[in-house]
């Protein structure tokens, strides 16, 4: 195989996990290849993305702010993306046009099952907080596995209404002011936002009316512990951190990019979190 790249776009970038993440299944396959951090501004998305042929890059994934702007500049979309209207993971085509995918509710699903394997999608509400590109991802899968009702909740209200509106049943919007009241009765809770997240204030939601067995749910991987997670360890919720959705919704993308399925484990783990500074 030749020399192959790929990378991820975001903005800012410093935070991303996936170069390390990536580069340890580029050094376990022994694969000619590299995967960077791309720093670019939102205005210039369409130029960064169109260049990705002519630099050589097999594709890349897209992160916050940019995976609802990609799916609008792709030339191609899958059957998720389609559903979702966003894209994580982009792959440049033999022909140069770029194929949009979303990986990021199976991500988020198998680290789910992985770390709270008793949950179970129709038993009660589930609360998600966030309704841009991951949220999106997290809801559409939510949706798929039977949970009864979704409610979003978002900074922006008319984003979430938005969001609800587009869906459909069974997702609710539910207002950013009475977030903490949209624990009651819900058996899961999930921060998609970037609240939490280094250089961004912490999310606040004290977690008094979620149900003793609820799950919380933190898609925030840096830093790894937030203070969302350390509330819900402390009441004896199940904590699901974000780093293990991030390592699984990385899989397709590697394959699509580098032509070998990758397999998430307890090196690769170790190898992402001896990236994060102290």
């Amino acid at each position: 195989m030749s020399f192959r790249l790929s990378g991820v776009m975001g903005w800012p970038i410093g935070h991303s996990r996936s170069p390390a993440l990536h580069g340890h299944w580029l050094k376990r396959h022994d694969i000619a290849g590299a995967y960077v951090p791309l720093a670019v501004q939102p205005e210039r998305l369409e130029q960064a993305l169109r260049a990705l042929p002519a630099l050589g890059f097999a594709g890349c994934n897209v992160t916050v702010p940019h995976k609802e702007a990609a799916f609008r500049l792709v030339d191609h979309v899958d059957r998720s993306a389609a559903r979702l209207g966003a894209v994580n993971t982009i792959v440049v085509r033999p022909d140069g046009t770029l194929e949009g995918r979303n990986t990021d509710g199976e991500g988020f699903l198998r680290h789910l099952e992985a770390c709270a394997p008793d949950w179970r999608a129709a038993d009660r509400p589930v609360l998600v907080l966030g309704a841009g590109g991951a949220g999106r991802a997290i809801v559409g899968t939510l949706a798929d596995m039977g949970v009864g009702e979704i409610r979003v909740a978002n900074r922006t209200d008319a984003r979430a209404e938005a969001l609800a509106a587009e869906f459909g049943r069974p997702l609710v919007a539910w207002p950013w002011t009475r977030r903490t009241e949209g624990l009651a009765d819900c058996s899961l809770v999930v921060n998609t936002t970037q609240l939490g997240m280094v250089g961004w204030p912490a999310l606040d939601l004290p977690l008094d009316l979620l149900p003793p067995d609820g799950v919380v749910n933190d898609i925030v991987y840096a830093p790894l512990e937030t203070a969302l997670l350390t509330d819900a360890r402390r009441r004896g919720h199940i904590a699901v951190d974000g780093l293990g959705m991030l390592l699984h919704q990385a899989r397709a993308g590697f394959a699509a990019w580098f032509g070998i399925e990758p397999v998430v484990d307890e090196a690769l783990r170790q190898a992402v979190l001896g990236s994060m500074p102290p």
